[in-house]
């Protein structure tokens, strides 16, 4: 074990064994307050990271426009008959899409749909504001609908690969290479998007277009929690997120004045202007810091103080008078080289890996549940414009509520308390949507069929935007829960994790497109399960509100959850419970059986080093060790 930790030769304890508690490793308590706290720069900072958040949310949903399945009309069919037709209506085997991109099935029997896609000739007509975009160009439907699922896979799994590997990517060599990294191949990539020659390149670009996004993503994300002091963490986040959806709200106008290009490539200009922004993101390599918090943990001490001069003098901070003595330790500690960490180390710690694989199962459920509940509420009788139009608007209305709602229930009931609350929601509504409907048709309004599927799709559609609520709240705050508990040292490799099990959540959706939602019930009833399962897996969890940010493995295993008693209590219990049989006889046999208990007892705290004790839960006094009511006496 002795290159464990190669540092220790240089840890020399003072000559009377009591080593002064380091400064360094305390950012949130020590560091940053004597840099100013919060300060002026750090604010700059934080609203650099909020303006990508509009352009992301954007690029996000771009796909609802570039690859909307369009309504036509058959004008000149092979066959002497004609008709005109529907997505939805497509007699294909491969499935259609309506205009806002959510699959439906095709009807069994055969009319318009067959008779379309024996047309020789088809007008195609867009309900999403544009007039060309991906599926026009290249007559993308009848036995060429599954090149869209592909081109919407492409963006999705992208953007899984791009969290995986650029969180790795950003604990190795840091957060500001992959930010600059990450907007330098956006603007290549996304830029070439717009320039496809065909469907396949189109989905090629689309790929590192993802790949790229989520690095761009995940950094900004980091940075921005490793900016802020413990009581500013969450609002600031919330910040970014209400800018995300404000992209998701501007995207309709934003086609709809794309429509008026006088070319009428018009998804081309749409891709343009959805790419251009990111080029205000190029002074950024100059005017965007590393993150001091990143530089101090992996032991980058000489770039750290330079960091620290830095927002020392922008917050107009005089460190020379400066008593808390974080320079003078960094000047000790400079002879130390850097040390870089992995996010595969996590699986050497007892419980940080358990808390990243519960968030992993939380936002992969809350993503994917959160489909089944979009679907649930769409109206199949709706006419295909208002459908696209009232279920984006819906979608996106739900995600401003659920920001809305994220705060004061956070603020009321913490982390953990929030999660587990909008999690118990999210359940409630997916068993009674699966449940209720079916007894309400079952053993009640049996003869009354009109009023009994009134009532069905009422309560359905209800269930599902309360489902949709919650499932977004559960996703948005697993993802913000994570980046907390995770130590600074794999931060990005942990983030990473639990965003790209989002993606997966996310993936499920074209996926049950794909196979013309053959199997929906149960994916709905799988997701549901998870729930339940979540809600119990949620209690294991640590509550991280106001507590500093873990630096290393070893403070991220600090994060347990705390018991229901505190330890002084407990001692208190176990004394009032021995006290209960002070009028028990000392028999031989009683005397025996103690006096040997007692002995294997007093032997096994011998062994124990009263550091352990310290660690489980024990409290020392003088120079004995208390652990569980027992003491020991230190070795």
């Amino acid at each position: 074990m002795a290159g464990a930790r190669p540092e220790a030769q240089h840890d020399h304890p003072p000559e009377n064994g009591c080593a002064a508690p380091r400064l360094l490793p305390h950012v949130d308590s020590c560091v940053l307050p004597g840099l100013g706290g919060f300060g002026r720069h750090q604010r700059q900072l934080v609203v650099l990271t909020w303006i990508p958040a509009l352009f992301i949310g954007c690029s996000q949903f771009s796909d609802h426009f570039l690859l909307a399945q369009p309504n036509g009309t058959c004008v000149r069919p092979l066959r002497n008959d004609s008709g005109n037709w529907t997505g939805p209506n497509l007699q294909e085997p491969a499935l259609t899409l309506k205009g806002n991109g959510t699959g439906e099935g095709l009807e069994e029997e055969d009319g318009g749909g067959g008779m379309l896609c024996a047309c020789a000739e088809r007008r195609l007509q867009l309900q999403t504001g544009l007039t060309q975009n991906v599926v026009t160009k290249w007559n993308l439907v009848c036995d060429s609908a599954w090149k869209v699922h592909i081109a919407k896979f492409s963006l999705l799994v992208g953007s899984i690969f791009g969290y995986l590997v650029m969180g790795v990517m950003a604990d190795w060599f840091g957060r500001h290479p992959v930010l600059i990294l990450s907007v330098l191949f956006m603007l290549v990539f996304g830029l070439s998007v717009a320039f496809s020659a065909n469907v396949t390149v189109f989905s090629t670009l689309r790929f590192f277009e993802g790949f790229c996004l989520a690095g761009l993503a995940l950094s900004l994300y980091v940075l921005r929690i490793e900016l802020c002091l413990p009581a500013w963490r969450f609002s600031m986040t919330m910040v970014a997120s209400f800018l995300k959806v404000g992209g998701q709200l501007l995207m309709p106008a934003v086609a709809a004045l794309c429509r008026y290009w006088p070319s009428g490539e018009d998804w081309q200009v749409l891709q343009i202007v959805i790419i251009s922004p990111f080029v205000l993101m190029l002074p950024y390599v100059w005017i965007f810091p590393e993150s001091l918090r990143w530089l101090l943990a992996t032991q980058h001490y000489k770039r750290s103080k330079a960091m620290m001069l830095r927002i020392a003098r922008k917050n107009q901070v005089d460190l020379t008078t400066e008593p808390s003595g974080v320079l003078t330790e960094l000047e000790q500690e400079m002879h130390r080289k850097p040390q870089r960490s992995c996010v595969v180390k996590m699986m050497s710690t007892r419980n940080l890996w358990k808390n990243i694989v519960v968030l992993c199962v939380n936002s992969l459920t809350g993503y994917g549940i959160h489909h089944c509940f979009a679907r649930s509420m769409m109206d199949p009788e709706a006419q295909p414009t208002a459908l696209c139009r009232a279920d984006y608007y819906t979608m996106a209305g739900i995600a401003v509520a659920t920001c809305l709602a994220l705060c004061p229930a956070v603020g009321l009931m913490g982390r953990r308390g929030g999660l587990l609350a909008f999690m118990i929601v999210t359940a409630l509504a997916s068993l009674l949507q699966l449940g209720l409907l079916n007894l309400i048709g079952k053993y009640s309004l049996r003869h009354d069929t009109v009023l009994r599927d009134t009532l069905n799709r009422k309560f359905s559609v209800a269930f599902s935007i309360i489902g949709m609520f919650s499932s977004h709240a559960v996703s948005t705050l697993s993802i913000f829960f994570c980046a907390e508990i995770t130590p600074t040292v794999i931060r990005g490799g942990g983030l990473g994790l639990v965003l790209a099990s989002a993606g997966f959540g996310m993936l499920t959706a074209p996926i049950m497109e794909l196979h013309n939602q053959k199997g929906y019930f149960l994916h709905h009833v799988i997701f549901a399960c998870c729930t339940l399962l979540c809600i119990i897996c949620l209690l294991l969890l640590p509550e991280p509100r106001g507590q500093p940010l873990p630096e290393s493995l070893a403070d991220g295993e600090t994060f347990t959850r705390r018991t229901l008693l505190h330890p002084g209590e407990q001692h208190l219990l176990l004394a009032k419970c021995d006290g209960d049989y002070s009028r028990v006889h000392d028999t031989p046999l009683h005397l025996t059986a103690t006096g040997g208990a007692a002995a294997v007892a007093a032997t096994a705290l011998a062994a124990v080093p009263a550091s352990y004790a310290l660690a489980t839960g024990g409290e020392a006094i003088g120079s004995r060790t208390i652990a569980n009511g027992v003491s020991a006496s230190q070795q």
